[in-house]
């Protein structure tokens, strides 16, 4: 892991810890950057889900779906 010394918005950082549920400045950043950098990831699995031929659509099927 590289060292760098950068300057944070305390305010930002603050807000993200809380949203994040981190405790130490590293752990926030960390978290920020891994969240950050795998989100073309996430957004690629909820747009096959909401592509999915599947049939939840289908309104007889899910009247049946809980019987």
């Amino acid at each position: 892991m590289a060292r760098t010394v950068v300057d944070i918005d305390d305010d930002a950082l603050a807000a993200a810890a809380i949203e994040l549920g981190t405790t130490t400045k590293v752990d926030t950043v960390n978290r920020a950057l891994s969240l950050v950098g795998s989100r073309s990831e996430r957004l690629a699995v909820l747009e096959a889900l909401r592509t999915a031929d599947d049939d939840l659509g289908d309104a007889p099927v899910m009247a049946d779906a809980w019987r």
